[in-house]
């Protein structure tokens, strides 16, 4: 009896494996089933102040970046037909209610025609309104009847400091509406551009700026413009962490005349300074400053009795005025004295500090517009 029973157990033993092993696949699907389901999502909890903040930054100021395709007009060599063909993309932004936009003059430089897409894909023809190569900066009017996106709000760049953080808005590679972020690397930079020539006291930033972010707005943690973002600097053509901006204090300088007049009119006084020449007349004196090597007839310069050198009939050279300070501000060579006057506005007066023979002299002069037209 007690064999029977393990013959029993031992058969129903192999029926069970037998059976196992017949049914294996379908068992293994459904392991492989139960596996594959979805995992639990981990509760995120709230995001931390630093990206609340960047998002809301994005959020607000996004709408009014604006998107610029540029078109140049093409004869086709089998047709005869003229037509247009894309040149190239940069960014822009809104600048106030009268459908204005401010870009990168090399954004739109040589172009026939240029395009402007909002954040809402509606697409307008736009019409060059001013330009300032010198500052590498254009406006633009869109064409027709539409309500402009709120504008960018203004901050200062005056009083920015390394280590700030700032965010970059474009579109870079034509991908639309792309944020950067990094920090305010360096200040006062002067870089050379082909088409603009030299362009001072720009903004270093280590925030992404490639191809396609010309013309976009660089913005300060407090949501405002405080640059136009205008080149890189790169052996690669691609982003390498240096990237510039025109400072939002010039912008906010040039734009209104580019709106009124279509250029630029910069400030100046009226005289001839060459620091080549007059460096080792200075250097002979023991003495700093602008020499004032000559006088524009009917300039601020000869209204306000500046006097210019001159050479005596037995050729000795007689320096005139060195002017050393503008309203208190240092100025060393010519260049420097352009950079302080861009400072004020046409009409200013100013007080120069001068060195008249030995003698230091105040002289109140009232500043004339030159016109700025470099292409």
């Amino acid at each position: 009896m007690h064999g029977f029973q393990l013959s029993r157990t031992l058969f129903w033993a192999v029926i069970a494996f037998l059976a196992l092993l017949a049914f294996r696949p379908w068992i293994e699907m459904w392991l492989i089933e139960r596996a594959a389901e979805p995992r639990a999502v981990t509760a995120r909890g709230e995001l931390a102040a630093d990206e609340r903040s960047t998002i809301a930054i994005f959020e607000s100021v996004s709408p009014s970046v604006v998107y610029i395709t540029t078109t140049n007009q093409l004869v086709s060599p089998w047709t005869r037909e003229p037509g247009e063909v894309r040149r190239g993309t940069g960014s822009g932004f809104v600048w106030d209610d009268q459908r204005h936009i401010v870009t990168n003059w090399h954004v739109v430089a040589e172009a026939s025609a240029a395009w402007v897409r909002l954040a809402d894909q509606r697409s307008f023809r736009a019409e060059l309104v001013g330009k300032s190569p010198a500052h590498d900066l254009a406006v633009l009017r869109i064409s027709g009847a539409w309500q402009a996106p709120t504008p960018v709000p203004i901050g200062r760049s005056a009083d920015l400091r390394v280590g700030q953080k700032v965010f970059a808005i474009g579109n870079p590679f034509g991908f639309d509406y792309s944020l950067t972020t990094g920090v305010v690397s360096a200040l006062e930079r002067t870089v050379y551009n082909e088409r603009s020539g030299e362009i001072r006291s720009l903004i270093q930033t280590d925030a992404a700026i490639n191809p396609g972010h010309s013309g976009g707005p660089l913005i300060d943690s407090a949501g405002r413009l405080i640059g136009i973002n205008t080149a890189i600097f790169s052996t690669s053509g691609t982003f390498t962490g240096i990237g510039f901006a025109v400072p939002v204090d010039t912008i906010n300088r040039v734009v209104p005349q580019l709106i009124a007049r279509g250029r630029y009119m910069r400030p100046h006084i009226g005289i001839v300074g060459d620091d080549g020449m007059s460096q080792p007349i200075l250097k002979q004196l023991g003495v700093e400053g602008v020499l004032v090597l000559g006088v524009g007839s009917g300039s601020p310069a000869e209204n306000a009795g500046l006097i210019e050198t001159r050479v005596s009939p037995t050729g000795e050279v007689l320096p005139g005025d060195i002017i050393q300070r503008v309203d208190g501000h240092p100025v060393s060579e010519m260049e420097e004295l352009i950079q302080v006057l861009e400072q004020y506005q046409v009409g200013d007066r100013v007080t120069l500090a001068i060195l008249r023979e030995g003698r230091r002299v105040d002289v109140p002069i009232d500043l004339g517009g030159q016109a700025l037209d470099r292409d």
